[in-house]
């Protein structure tokens, strides 16, 4: 009668008071045994049962993970996994356990990934696919099981699905389509055990490693499809998704040559056409972080006229300010990073110097640090050809406020003597340096509380007085 009398307590548990009836009559624990069984009937009803009983009770669903609920879940996935009743109710379990960090480290002990991985290749609904999405999603927060789920072939299988669903227009494969650019995100990122001391290292090229491989099965241009699909028609759910995949897989500097190699520049430049924000911030910021170290990439963005045009534009504008935030930033990105004299030419003639020197007296630190050794760097390359902007641009003027204002951090302080020094090299810049008493603010700064900052300040009164 056992099968039967599970049937019966799953049928029961589906009204709210007599599951409260199962819970005080310890029925969970008589249950849990006959996940062992090999009976399927027997199985399902169990499965169906622990599964309605526990539903939304934390308490009882550490119970489970506890008394060894997780593997006889794992056996089920993989001794049935055609069964599609008895794979259901498995993973209905492992969606309502998954975010128990109890049931991750017991699911990393398993063979979890590969089963997954089988059912997301053998779904046939969208009901299906949903659910193992919502468990890779949870799983994808463990370091251990992250590393896992990309051996297993997680990566293959979201480019397969991202490949099969190109162009299609239907609702349904709209959320799947964003659930793969989620779980490329969450594959991407750091887990919640990402800080843990002696991790950082592997789980950094565990992370490189992740964005090469997902690189190089062309889930970048899967992606890049989705924009050019999605971002015109105001479909912002998917295009945010496939904009934070695309933004994480620039990041790693091993990817960075791969993207560069396969033309991705051009298409994000194309893309920025959009007239949506969202989209156009966060593609800046996409082509910011390829330029993060790359000289190839500065200078295919920085002798680009459109781009520059384009970004030169952005800079003015007041709303979104986001907009303008990410295109001074993309902006200063490509001179810091660039080696070129023809990129410092071309900037000039885009007048985009301008922005950058009123960049140095952003009230976010991080800006004004970007910009000053932007300039610095481009002025080592080239001064001639900045000479007049900065003139017209009163970049001097500017210098000396930060040095002489309180609030200014250290840091930038220390960067705007390092830009003074390069300045020094032009007879009129020279001037203007003299002609503003900079040397009296210095002269203080030598008696600064920073060391850094005393030790430039030291340097530039030298320079400035021809001592060295």
């Amino acid at each position: 009668c056992a099968v039967r009398a599970a049937h019966v307590l799953s049928e029961t548990a589906k009204n709210e008071e007599m599951k409260i009836a199962c819970l005080e009559a310890d029925l969970v624990l008589t249950l849990i045994p006959l996940l062992e069984s090999t009976d399927q009937e027997m199985l399902l009803h169990a499965g169906r049962a622990i599964g309605r009983i526990c539903y939304e009770n934390r308490d009882l669903q550490e119970e489970l993970v506890k008394v060894g609920v997780i593997p006889s879940l794992v056996r089920i996935l993989t001794d049935y996994a055609e069964s599609e009743p008895l794979v259901h109710v498995a993973l209905l379990a492992l969606y309502n356990l998954a975010d128990l960090d109890s049931a991750k480290e017991a699911l990393s002990m398993t063979k979890v990934a590969e089963q997954l991985v089988k059912q997301l290749r053998r779904a046939e609904s969208h009901e299906r696919l949903e659910i193992v999405f919502e468990v890779l999603q949870a799983l994808a927060e463990n370091d251990a099981l992250k590393v896992q789920l990309v051996d297993a072939g997680v990566p293959e299988v979201l480019s397969e699905i991202l490949l099969r669903l190109h162009g299609s227009s239907q609702a349904e494969d709209t959320c799947i389509v964003k659930a793969a650019s989620d779980l490329i995100v969450s594959l991407l990122l750091g887990g919640k055990n990402g800080n843990i001391t002696g991790q950082a290292h592997k789980e950094s090229t565990s992370r490189n490693g992740n964005c090469l491989r997902m690189v190089q099965l062309g889930v970048i241009h899967q992606l890049l499809d989705l924009l050019e699909k999605h971002v015109q028609s105001g479909d912002t759910s998917v295009t945010q998704a496939a904009l934070s995949a695309l933004q994480n897989l620039a990041v790693p500097a091993v990817s960075k040559v791969q993207i560069l190699e396969e033309g991705v520049t051009e298409r994000i430049e194309a893309l920025l056409r959009s007239e949506s924000p969202p989209a156009q911030f966060k593609l800046l910021g996409t082509l910011r972080m390829l330029a993060d170290g790359q000289a190839d990439a500065a200078e295919i963005l920085g002798q680009d006229p459109m781009l520059l045009s384009r970004l030169v534009q952005w800079c003015s504008v007041s709303e979104p300010s986001g907009i303008c935030r990410e295109a001074n930033r993309l902006l200063a990105s490509i001179l810091h990073h660039n080696r070129s004299q023809e990129v410092v030419k071309a900037i000039q003639a885009a007048e985009g110097v301008k922005h950058l020197v009123s960049m140095t007296t952003s009230e976010h630190a991080a800006m004004q640090n970007e910009a000053l050794n932007a300039l610095a760097i481009a002025s080592a390359i080239d001064l001639e050809t900045l000479e007049e902007s900065f003139k017209e641009s009163q970049l001097v003027q500017n210098l000396h406020k930060l040095l002489r204002d309180d609030n200014t951090s250290p840091e930038v302080k220390y960067n705007s003597m390092g830009l003074l020094c390069r300045l020094l090299n032009s007879g009129d810049l020279r001037q203007e340096i003299e002609e503003d008493k900079i040397k009296d603010t210095l002269e203080r700064l030598c008696s600064h509380s920073n060391a850094n900052v005393v030790k430039e300040a030291i340097t530039t009164l030298q320079i400035l007085r021809g001592e060295t």
